[in-house]
């Protein structure tokens, strides 16, 4: 990564070509020597070597950069090194590698943490704690040595870094690997270019930084100095001269209701509470006004006690993803208010692929239509089962059975027995749709629709009722006959069909009014309901006619029904201002047969009947 201008550098320069400038705690630390012993003739690769290694350095942002050679005499480059015994500590480390063609990387991220490390190093002369060991092979695939990264301070290498370290090596390895002989005149075009393609990398990640609308901050904890990337100020509309680098001046820019908050945070990871540094919070433009910006960083190096000496960071203007989160809050939130206002259930219910089924979503009408908690419907639905009335139970399963194999919309009217509101009525309606897991699932709504089948029940009461004396009207009577007589058709037993009607009706009306006459129809259909069975139907089909429909039975039955109807009808004469209503029927009787072309076929015969009947002086029956 190339270090902006206005940023110090990563790392000081060495003085040789073997080791890029190590700096522990309490000042830098240079090499005076470089790790492999360059001849005469390479004189063209030492410059080269120590550039790459000052950049390897300055890419890792760690204290050096060295070349340890392999198994070589001590003759043939040891050298004097970072110093003798930290030289040799970092030779039997690359070296604990492996063996021969078989070494791999080593990244170790803490030796103090690692007791067999920890005592290779025990007597190197620097406090060492990072270090990573990359293998270098020559042209024949022979060990040749390592690339080491070095620093005081625990850290991690991620896949990125490694296949960076990796493509370093490479390079160093095209330079050490002339150790025996010049680097030839045809060779230079390969270093340079290879080279130059590490430092387009660096171009391209920092052009890649640039473009993010992400700047770069390097604190040095102990002087409270911090320095901006040109890219860090334009965050905030600086330019580059506009800012200074006091951590003073950095906490004034900072929200005051956000100031502790990040104050502690820094705080934490500088005492190791946290592993890494990272906030968001607002900041002080140049123009006055506040922009949320997310800060992560990291503690680069510490001295001998742990306390924090560096800290290398990136801020990120996050406004517009901020201002995008508020404003789908507040989306969720007045939906959520929508939702809970409609009065009923607004719900999303999942069946996953093995069965169980739950409402991910339920509004707070839930509490309404089931006297529920959203909470309680979340894991499963058998709270809500257990509500619906057990003779809705199994059309209510079945309905969502259907909608999920088929998807179609689901739409059920049932029964709930709550333990507040008792019986009410729902009506629940739904579209579905699978997903890619197999789980199905609902958006829908369920309301309360009790009133509306009350009055529709009412409706079809008026519709189907006489007035009068709430027994069925002439309409619904017809209606009952036919199904029956469709019935009788399709091998059904038999039924028999009676045509009553109060004698001397008129005379009654005429002495005692029609007031009277109401009360004594009143009182024939409240007769005809204490005398007849529950399959049984009787019906006014007009002014004092009543018919009964007597649904499995024969002649000799319907005539013992009519005879108990008369009688009753007799022993209990209309009590009227101390005077009493003598009461008497002529009822007329049929057997319905399947090759009656028409309900009214056997109405019409009953109604002969009941002509006789009367003819012949009232009070009777008479069968047809």
């Amino acid at each position: 990564m190339t270090v902006p201008s206005s940023m110090p550098e990563a790392v000081p320069p060495a003085t040789e070509a073997g080791c890029a400038g190590v700096r522990e705690p309490g000042g830098p630390l240079r090499s005076h020597d470089h790790a492999f012993s360059l001849a005469a003739g390479h004189a063209t690769a030492a410059p080269l070597l120590d550039g790459l290694l000052r950049l390897v350095a300055a890419h890792f942002g760690v204290a050096a950069a060295c070349v340890v050679p392999g198994e070589a005499p001590a003759e043939r480059g040891l050298g004097a090194g970072v110093d003798e015994t930290l030289h040799e500590a970092l030779r039997a480390l690359a070296h604990g590698c492996g063996a021969g063609a078989a070494r791999e990387p080593l990244i170790v991220p803490d030796i103090s943490a690692d007791p067999a490390w920890r005592n290779v190093l025990a007597h190197a002369s620097k406090p060492l704690r990072f270090v990573a060991a990359w293998p270098l092979y020559g042209a024949q695939g022979e060990h040749v040595g390592s690339l080491c990264l070095i620093d005081p301070s625990p850290r991690e290498l991620d896949a990125a870094g490694r296949a960076s370290l990796g493509d370093f090596a490479r390079v160093v390895a095209a330079l050490a690997t002339h150790r025996d002989r010049a680097v030839s005149t045809a060779d230079e075009p390969t270093l340079h270019a290879e080279l130059e393609a590490l430092r387009e990398r660096e171009r391209l990640l920092a052009h890649a930084i640039a473009g993010s609308g992400t700047g770069i901050w390097d604190r040095d904890v102990a002087t409270g100095e911090i320095r901006y990337s040109v890219g860090w100020k334009a965050i905030l509309g600086y330019a580059d001269h506009e800012l200074t680098s006091r951590i003073e001046d950095s906490y004034l820019r900072l929200h005051p209701e956000d100031r502790d908050y990040v104050k502690a945070a820094m705080q934490a990871h500088f005492e190791g509470r946290t592993p890494t540094y990272e906030v968001e919070h607002r900041i002080r433009c140049k123009d006055g006004r506040y922009k949320w910006i997310c800060s992560r960083g990291k503690v680069m190096s510490r001295d001998a006690h742990g306390r924090a000496l560096r800290m290398i960071g990136t801020t990120t203007d996050i406004s517009s993803m901020r201002e995008m989160a508020e404003r789908l809050r507040e989306s969720a939130a007045l939906i959520t208010n929508l939702t809970n206002e409609v009065p009923g259930l607004v719900f999303q219910r999942r069946q996953l692929a093995g069965g169980r089924a739950f409402f991910s979503y339920a509004s707070a009408g839930i509490a309404e239509i089931y006297e529920l908690t959203p909470e309680q419907a979340a894991h499963d639905t058998a709270c809500i089962d257990a509500l619906i009335h057990p003779d809705d139970l199994d059309a209510w399963r079945a309905s969502f059975e259907h909608s999920a194999a088929n998807l179609t919309p689901w739409h059920l009217e049932f029964r709930v027995q709550l333990p507040q509101q008792g019986l009410r009525w729902r009506q629940g309606d739904a579209r579905p749709q699978r997903l890619a897991d197999g789980t199905t699932v609902w958006h829908g709504f369920i309301t309360d629709v009790t009133e509306r089948k009350r009055i529709e029940a009412e409706l079809q009461e008026f519709a189907s009722t006489d007035g009068l004396t709430r027994l069925a009207n002439r309409r619904h009577f017809m209606a009952r006959v036919e199904a029956q007589l469709a019935h009788v058709r399709h091998g059904g037993t038999g039924a028999a069909v009676m045509m009553c009607d109060l004698d001397h009706f008129k005379s009654i009306n005429d002495r005692w009014g029609h007031a009277i006459g109401d009360e004594v129809l009143r009182h024939f259909a409240e007769i005809l309901r204490t005398q007849l069975r529950a399959g049984d139907m009787a019906g006014r089909i007009g002014g004092e006619e009543f018919a009964i429909l007597l649904a499995a039975a024969d002649l000799e039955g319907a005539q013992s029904v009519a005879q108990r109807i008369q009688e009753r009808f007799a022993a209990h004469p209309l009590g009227v201002e101390g005077d009493v209503v003598a009461l008497t029927v002529s009822i007329g009787i049929t057997l319905m047969s399947a090759a009656d072309v028409s309900a009214e076929a056997a109405l019409t015969r009953s109604d002969f009947a009941l002509y006789r009947a009367k003819k012949g002086g009232r009070n009777r029956i008479e069968c047809a």
